[in-house]
């Protein structure tokens, strides 16, 4: 198990290097990978647009500026909050020369009152090829987060890029770019031990409570 991969992986924005390109065949080569991920009944749904132009990227990227500003509306971020607020803002400034934005999308749509069954079969069965997709660049040295303010003009985003709205739905844009020097090594994470219960809900309150 590649324990530094798994656990340095890190949502890259102001670490994304907009100077230099990204090769084709390495974002080829981490699709290859990204689709051998598990899906439900192995249907295999995710399609993906990879967007290198200019002009598209500075489209896509109006859109995302004004989703990402009504997600921030009227919210007091805490203090703990502020470092990443100030990246994301960093990235919606500059997405369109990140030299690859790569649009994730996933066969069907969900009915707006969904159930959490489907919605859990929806998502279920996209995500994990994207974690997979971002672990595979990560190998490669290149920067990915996981963005979806795009998504509040998911149809204007689809037009433009010629996606059929009615039967594709996109779940996750990554931006993708080789990464400048940064922080490494293990992302700081809350213990596991603290957020598991066992046999139900009530989290373990001292190491008398969990099990051998």
């Amino acid at each position: 198990m590649n324990t530094e991969l798994l656990t340095g992986t890190r949502a890259a924005r102001k670490r994304l290097d907009l100077t230099r390109p990204v090769d084709a065949g390495e974002i080829r080569a981490c699709l290859d990978i990204a689709v051998h991920a598990p899906s439900g009944s192995n249907r295999q749904p995710w399609r993906f647009v990879v967007v290198r132009d200019t002009e598209l990227k500075a489209r896509i990227g109006e859109y995302y500026r004004k989703g990402f500003a009504a997600n921030l509306s009227g919210r007091t971020p805490r203090p703990d909050q502020l470092a990443d607020l100030s990246s994301g803002q960093y990235l919606a400034d500059h997405l369109a020369e990140v030299p690859a934005l790569i649009v994730v999308c996933s066969l069907g749509r969900v009915p707006e009152q969904a159930s959490a069954l489907r919605l859990a079969s929806f998502y279920g069965s996209i995500y994990p090829m994207v974690w997979n997709l971002q672990l595979a660049l990560r190998a490669r040295g290149l920067g990915s987060t996981l963005t979806t303010a795009h998504l509040a003009y998911e149809r204007e985003v689809a037009e433009l890029l010629g996606i059929p709205f009615d039967e594709v739905t996109q779940v996750a844009m990554l931006p993708v770019a080789h990464l400048r020097p940064g922080a490494e090594g293990p992302v700081r994470r809350t213990p596991a031990a603290e957020l598991t219960g066992w046999d139900g809900w009530e989290l373990p309150s001292g190491e008398e409570n969990r099990p051998q």
